[in-house]
C-alpha cells in the first residue's frame, strides 16, 4: 500500500507576519484567484469559506493584504471574470464584499493556450480592457518548457497580444520561461522602451534579466516563492545584480540602487519555503507537513527572504527588512499598475 498523506489543518493557512503594518502591507501584483479559490475547496470542501469574499474576507483581510491583482490568462475567456471584476467596482462593494482589499486585474492568453487564440478570444479581451479595474493585459509571452503550444504559433500569439496592448497603452504582464532570447527579440520590436512591463515570476538568467533592466527603464521583475527553493538561484542573483554595475556598463551601485521588483505569489502555486520554519509547522504533530496551495498573505515571507539577500550585499548593512522590501515593491506596483 501507498505512504499516507499527512492531513493539513485548514489553520495552518491563517498566517500572519510580524513585517505586515499600515506602511507596508501586502500587494499582490500576481495572483490567480478563482483558481485559488478552487484549489482551497477541492481540499477543504467542507472549509469554512463557501464564497471567494468569505475566502478574501477570512484569510487575506487578517493577513495585512492591501490590493491584490488578479490573472486571468484562459482562453476562452472565462465569463467569471465579471463578477469578480464588478463586485469591486465601488468603494462600499470592496469595503462590504472584500473586507476593503482592492481588487484589480490583468487578461490576456497565457503561452500555454496560446493554440487557442482566436479572433473571438481577443475581442472578449479587448472588452475587459474597458473595465475600470483593468490595469494591464497579460499574462502573455512564451514557454519553451513545456512547449503546450507549438513554438511558431506561441511567438505569433505573443506579438498580437503585445500590439493591442501597445496600442491600448495598457502595462504588460510578460511569462518568459526557457525562451529568453525570443522574449527580448519580440519585446524589444513590439514595445516601446518606455512602456511598462511585468517580467512576471522570473526564473531566466540574471544576463537575461539585466539586459531588458537596462533597455526598459519602466521594467520590473516579479519575484515569487520561487525564489525561496534551494533549486533556484538565478532569481537571487537577478536582485542582487540590481545593486552592482551592470555587464552593459551602466552603474547600478551609483548613485542611488533600485529595487526594480515586485511582489507577487503566483498562487496557488508556489509556497515560500521559509514559512515551513514559522513557529506553526514546528510542532511535532505538523512536522514535514505541506501547504496544498499558496495565498497572497503568504507574500511577507518571500520578502523575507529577498531583504536577507540584500543584507548581505556591501554596503547595505542591516537597512533591509520584510517591511522594506514589502514598502519598495508596494511602491513599484503603484508605478506599474497604478494601484
Amino acid at each position: 500500500m501507498g505512504k499516507k498523506s499527512k492531513a493539513i489543518p485548514e489553520s495552518l493557512l491563517r498566517l500572519t507576519h510580524p513585517a505586515v503594518s499600515p506602511a507596508s502591507p501586502i500587494v499582490d501584483t500576481h495572483t490567480h484567484l478563482a483558481l485559488t479559490f478552487e484549489a482551497y475547496r477541492r481540499k477543504y470542501p467542507a472549509g469554512d469559506f463557501t464564497t471567494v469574499f468569505d475566502f478574501v474576507r477570512g484569510l487575506y483581510v487578517p493577513a495585512g493584504v492591501q490590493e491584490i491583482v488578479d490573472v486571468w490568462c484562459e482562453a476562452p475567456v472565462r465569463p467569471l471574470w465579471r463578477k469578480f471584476a464588478d463586485a469591486a467596482l465601488t468603494e462600499e462593494q470592496r469595503r462590504e464584499l472584500w473586507g476593503g482589499v482592492g481588487y484589480w486585474f490583468v487578461m490576456g492568453v497565457h503561452p500555454h493556450q496560446a493554440k487557442h487564440y482566436t479572433d473571438a478570444v481577443e475581442a472578449d479581451i479587448m472588452e475587459a480592457m474597458a473595465h475600470p479595474r483593468c490595469v494591464g493585459w497579460g499574462e502573455m509571452g512564451l514557454d519553451y518548457h513545456y512547449d503546450t503550444s507549438p513554438r511558431p504559433i506561441q511567438r505569433e500569439v505573443f506579438a498580437r497580444q503585445l500590439r493591442c496592448a501597445v496600442r491600448l497603452n495598457k502595462p504588460l504582464t510578460i511569462h518568459s520561461r526557457e525562451a529568453s532570447e525570443d522574449t527580448e527579440r519580440i519585446l524589444k520590436q513590439e514595445v516601446p522602451k518606455d512602456h511598462k512591463i511585468h517580467i512576471h515570476c522570473f526564473t531566466d538568467s540574471p544576463a537575461f534579466a539585466q539586459r531588458l533592466l537596462d533597455w526598459f527603464p519602466n521594467l520590473y521583475i516579479g519575484i515569487t516563492g520561487v525564489i525561496t527553493y534551494s533549486s533556484n538561484t538565478d532569481t537571487s542573483t537577478a536582485v542582487r545584480n540590481m545593486f552592482l554595475p551592470s555587464s552593459s556598463g551602466s552603474t547600478a551601485s551609483s548613485p542611488s540602487p533600485r529595487l526594480r521588483i515586485l511582489l507577487e505569489t503566483d498562487a496557488p502555486y508556489m509556497v515560500p519555503a521559509p514559512i515551513y520554519n514559522t513557529p506553526a509547522f514546528a510542532a511535532p504533530e505538523e512536522k514535514g507537513k505541506r501547504l496544498p496551495l499558496c495565498h497572497s498573505g503568504m507574500l511577507p515571507w518571500t520578502a523575507g527572504f529577498v531583504a536577507g539577500l540584500l543584507r548581505r550585499l556591501p554596503g547595505q548593512g542591516d537597512g533591509w527588512d520584510a517591511a522594506r522590501v514589502m514598502s519598495v515593491a508596494r511602491e513599484n506596483a503603484r508605478a506599474m499598475y497604478g494601484t
